[in-house]
């Protein structure tokens, strides 16, 4: 009996030290960024003078302060953010910065343990453990961004935790932990949709999207008019609003227009749309088909790119 206690003694705390030894090797990369008032966010160290964070947590884009492991406060500035994915990516000029050692969101399994960390006081450490709860695919954010899959974590994100890192036991950043993209429940963003957003800020500032300038609503075909028009789909998308001098106003497009097809693919989904408007599709010509008076109608409509307004 005193054996086997041992034992499971032992094995408990192999895997607490394993768990700190974990904390301790990711701290050395997260920073506390103070970018809005009271309480500091989480910043991960991504690459040599890069640090990524999550976009709501900068609610001013001057006077950017960081602080870092060793407890020294340091200049930023915003190189670029992105309201999409609710990512946002600093520069800052300091040479003992150590870029985080990052592991692959794709290998996750559900039900493995994970740690989300920050120093949301900018004077130490915090962490918070659980696991990983759910992972889905590929989703399109309510604020139009597309990130590469669905991790759900079920773990406690304190305040000062968005926009610090997922880590792994191995002590490796797995993901961004952010609270802006999900009522309710804690997410953490994959290290491929950092990788690629990170990369377009650095580059442009901004992650461009294609814009038309309308609004679609889902609705069903009648019968007697898909025979007519002898279409094989059942429904499409009623434009109810045209935005004036918008691409698709400019490309012309009518309030009451029924979309059945775009880029010569069907649609009857708003989700069908934004699919075709990525970065790609800026600029690019796209041929739409409509129901307009009972008769088919094509329009070419040149995409315009989405200015964001309002954080």
């Amino acid at each position: 009996m005193s054996t086997e206690t041992e034992g499971g003694t032992g094995t408990l705390a192999a895997v607490s030290n394993e768990l700190a030894s974990a904390v301790e090797l990711a701290g050395k990369s997260i920073v506390a960024v103070r970018a809005r008032r009271h309480v500091a966010a989480a910043g991960i160290v991504w690459a040599p003078g890069v640090v990524v964070t999550a976009d709501h947590v900068i609610q001013q884009e001057e006077d950017i302060t960081l602080v870092l492991p060793g407890g020294q406060e340091v200049k930023a500035t915003l190189a670029g953010r992105d309201a999409g994915t609710d990512l946002a990516v600093l520069r800052v000029d300091h040479a003992d910065l150590i870029p985080a050692s990052i592991g692959d969101s794709a290998a996750l399994r559900v039900g493995q343990l994970a740690l989300a960390a920050a120093r949301p006081g900018g004077d130490g450490l915090s962490a918070s453990l659980g696991i990983i709860s759910a992972i889905g695919g590929s989703w399109r954010t309510w604020k139009g961004g597309t990130v590469d899959a669905r991790i759900r974590i079920d773990l406690t994100l304190y305040p000062g935790f968005s926009g610090g890192p997922l880590v792994d036991a191995a002590g490796r950043v797995v993901g961004l932990n952010t609270s802006g993209l999900s009522r309710g429940s804690a997410l953490a963003i994959p290290t491929s949709t950092i990788a690629r957003v990170s990369a377009a800020l650095l580059a442009r500032g901004r992650v461009s999207r294609g814009y038309l300038g309308v609004g679609l609503q889902p609705v069903r075909l009648p019968d007697d008019l898909a025979r007519t028009l002898s279409l094989t789909q059942s429904g499409g998308l009623m434009l109810v609003s045209v935005e004036e001098k918008g691409p698709g106003a400019s490309g012309g497009l009518l309030l009451g227009d029924i979309l059945i097809t775009l880029g010569e693919k069907t649609v009857e989904d708003t989700n069908h749309v934004q699919d075709q408007l990525g970065p790609e599709s800026v600029g690019a010509g796209l041929t739409a088909r409509v129901i307009r008076g009972g008769a088919l109608h094509s329009v070419t409509l040149t995409v315009g790119e989405r200015q964001e307004t309002g954080r």
